[in-house]
């Protein structure tokens, strides 16, 4: 079987196993044939390549100018030449000639080789980018492979993903082999192929974990309204439902804490707090204090803070340690919240805000005022209003007295009583 034929075979099986178009593969291979023939024919040299689709011959074609004297014989031929060629054929005229270098086999093979190779790879890349961009927001199972300085590489899939410090969840320790449960935060091309940012510290990670391990979540019975995390340590999340016989705390929680057992062993031990979310400020921010008790919780709505009291005994626990739980409370529920003790509050205004008003919306601007228009030069100017003519057009251009004068005279006793007409 000669080079062409088994060419055809090859790019035959590689549009439909890859699904590269064959006509891409050889346009690529025409132009690297080009490339190629200029080495040996010059760089001036017109050169064009045409490999036969059906056969996949080649043939390397050159186009001259016709000249009485050669001075480049890159781009120009005798006018004698051109006419063993074309008979008709005149000083001037541009012609081409067939040029297939004898070695063009063993050339033209190299060349579709490396071509073929090439987009082999690109067309990977595009694969794989495909296939990781429609996944952007989505968790992924990834097995470790290696460390890179502070920076654990994994393998998702056909592609390898750095997971960096910041992306790590504190004191875990990473081992070759492990499987774990990544979050892809983004995709993006570059010249090596696609590159997914993946992280283990994202508070997203902690939704697509309940949606996997917890039912309700996943058909939407059950909704997350709001994350807050400190990954490895604790998280708090609210969750909320519009069916009346559903406990949403509950379900996630499961029976004997199997459920968010599950999701925390994935998070090697990570605390989750689940809160049930209410739109009544006062019920949530109770709620996201939890497991502290609250007495009394007050609200300043324009300046989004909240001032609350709980039971003396409770405050360390209210605060937690190094102010974790306050501080995963305000960003669950998005309020700025001062927490004190019964007796810390008692005889003091510690429960009043001060008084702001609400905030004056901001004036519309009106759509056809500018000054350069409507000030009160413009509207002074007799050229375009005179007082007293209560707002009719006036222009002395037109309207001043010898305007009038001319095609307005007073009428004459000649035009009041004209003759009778015969």
């Amino acid at each position: 079987m000669d080079s062409g034929r088994e060419l055809i075979e090859a790019l035959n099986l590689v549009s439909q196993e890859r699904g590269i178009d064959k006509e891409v593969i050889f346009e690529a291979i025409e132009i690297s044939l080009v490339s190629a023939c200029k080495k040996q024919f010059g760089q001036n040299a017109d050169i064009r390549v045409n490999v036969d689709r059906e056969t996949g011959e080649y043939k390397v074609m050159a186009k001259k100018a016709v000249v009485e004297e050669v001075a480049d014989d890159e781009v120009e031929i005798s006018l004698k030449d051109a006419r063993t060629i074309n008979i008709n054929a005149d000083v001037g005229d541009e012609i081409e000639l067939v040029v297939t270098p004898r070695n063009f086999g063993r050339i033209s093979a190299q060349t579709a080789k490396q071509v073929v190779t090439q987009k082999f790879r690109e067309a990977e890349r595009e694969i794989l980018y495909n296939e990781f961009i429609n996944r952007v927001s989505e968790m992924a199972t990834a097995v470790v492979q290696r460390r890179d300085r502070r920076n654990v590489i994994v393998n998702i899939g056909r592609l390898e993903a750095h997971l960096t410090p910041a992306d790590q969840i504190p004191r875990e320790h990473y081992n070759f082999g492990d499987r774990i449960k990544v979050y892809i935060s983004e995709v993006s091309q570059n010249s090596k192929g696609p590159a997914v940012t993946i992280s283990r510290a994202h508070p997203e990670l902690i939704r697509r974990l309940f949606e996997q391990e917890i039912p309700e979540i996943y058909d939407g019975t059950v909704e997350i309204k709001s994350i807050a995390r400190e990954a490895g340590s604790r998280s708090k999340v609210a969750v909320f439902t519009s069916h009346p016989n559903v406990d949403p705390v509950g379900a996630c929680v499961g029976h004997s804490g199997h459920r968010v057992n599950l999701i925390s062993g994935e998070l090697r031990g990570e605390r989750l707090d689940i809160i049930q979310w209410s739109d009544d400020p006062v019920k949530f921010i109770a709620s996201a204090l939890s497991p502290s008790k609250v007495i009394t919780v007050a609200l300043s709505p324009y300046e989004s803070a909240a001032k609350v009291i709980v039971p003396d005994t409770q405050l360390s626990l209210a605060i937690g340690k190094e102010g974790q739980n306050a501080r995963l409370a305000a960003r669950l529920t998005g309020w700025r919240i001062d927490i004190k003790s019964e007796s810390q509050a008692e005889g003091t205004d510690f429960l009043t805000f001060p008084v702001v008003e609400k905030p004056e919306p901001p004036a519309t601007e009106e759509v056809y005022y500018e000054d350069e228009y409507y000030d009160d030069e413009y509207y002074t100017e007799d050229e375009y209003y005179e007082e007293g003519t209560e707002g009719e057009y006036y222009d002395e251009e037109y309207y001043d007295d010898e305007y009038y004068d001319e095609y307005y005279e007073e009428p004459t006793a000649e035009a009041e009583n004209p003759p009778p007409t015969t």
